[in-house]
């Protein structure tokens, strides 16, 4: 599934490595070092830099975002149910076909 983690970005649930609060920037310089490499390479999106609240890690970008972790945790949560639904629906067709 997906997660809206705002600024018209929507990325996989499943690339999501970590989500941090943004005030851990600049508290530390392992995040901060992390950060300053992903920008050399082009894998940081900054479109909500100056209003985030939070930063998505995901296995090939890091994500600048205005929502709050714990919102974006919401979503994720909210997409894993879904993944979870889709997943006993199609149990369920299965088992249904080979009865």
């Amino acid at each position: 599934m997906f997660i809206h983690i705002g600024d018209e970005h929507v990325i996989r649930s499943n690339d999501v490595i970590s989500i941090i609060d943004y005030s851990l920037f600049h508290s530390s310089t392992i995040v901060e070092e992390m950060i300053f490499n992903q920008r050399k390479d082009g894998n940081v999106s900054e479109a909500a830099y100056d209003d985030a609240k939070s930063i998505v890690i995901t296995k090939d970008h890091i994500y600048f975002s205005s929502l709050s972790v714990s919102t974006l945790n919401k979503r994720a949560q909210i997409s894993n149910t879904l993944d979870q639904i889709d997943i006993n629906l199609d149990q369920e067709k299965d088992s249904n076909i080979e009865e």
